[in-house]
């Protein structure tokens, strides 16, 4: 079956008001780019937005917190985006963090059909307010609830119309698990082959799980760099 669109506001024209997105990447690593500006252009708003991060001010997330498009963030690491912050602390945004491997894990469950598991992450602290405890040979476990997602919007490094995946290096990271949860995996790629040029024992995500597919452009492909010390000029 051939899955490919012309573009991403193509293949986000059935995203409303409302609905619950998953974001594949890794800080600023493999986010898609396309769908995100697609999104802001749309306007399509009261979104829940399922991402490890919130992007940075001007660029991926951060940009839909900017136009106030975001009602909620389900996140794990949030501390790179002034207006995230000013929106939480303003009561404007609701968040909801969560442990970054117990997020990660909540989205492999939802994509196997798992609606809950047990995990010590979290015990003793606000993380386990309202959850269900257990105990299993004497320790104590919060039981957490699998994420779902009306659509799940990831980008590749390379795609074929089938809508098999294969990511570079660190931009597999929760986004292999994403495409799996939402009930509507929309990619899109640096580069769209035809069927058969992808090496099967490469594919990182089955086209099974893939709805929508295209080609992106314009990657930015920002990096995030820790400085240490400013440079000293004589």
């Amino acid at each position: 079956m051939n899955k490919t669109l012309p573009n991403a506001q193509e293949a986000i024209a059935d995203i409303r008001d409302g609905a619950t997105l998953m974001l594949g990447g890794f800080g600023l690593c493999g986010i898609p780019e396309n769908l995100i500006t697609a999104l802001v252009q749309k306007g399509v708003g009261n979104l829940t937005c399922i991402s490890n991060n919130a992007g940075v001010d001007d660029f991926g997330l951060g940009l839909l917190l900017k136009t106030r498009q975001i009602k909620k963030m389900i996140s794990s690491y949030v501390g790179e985006n002034a207006e995230f912050e000013r929106q939480l602390l303003a009561g404007e945004l609701e968040v909801d963090l969560v442990p970054q491997g117990t997020l990660a894990t909540r989205i492999q469950m939802a994509g196997m059909g798992i609606p809950a598991f047990f995990t010590p992450a979290g015990v003793g602290t606000e993380i386990a307010a309202g959850k269900e405890v257990r105990f299993f040979d004497g320790k104590e476990y919060l039981m957490e609830l699998a994420l779902q997602a009306d659509f799940a919007l990831v980008k590749a490094w390379k795609g074929d119309r089938y809508g098999n995946l294969v990511f570079r290096k660190t931009t597999r990271n929760f986004s292999t698990s994403m495409a799996k949860a939402g009930n509507i995996t929309i990619a899109e790629v640096e580069e769209l082959v035809e069927p058969g040029i992808l090496d099967p024992d490469q594919v990182h995500v089955p086209g099974i799980y893939v709805h929508r597919i295209f080609q992106g452009n314009h990657y930015e492909k920002r990096i995030e760099r820790k400085t240490v010390q400013l440079p000293t000029i004589n």
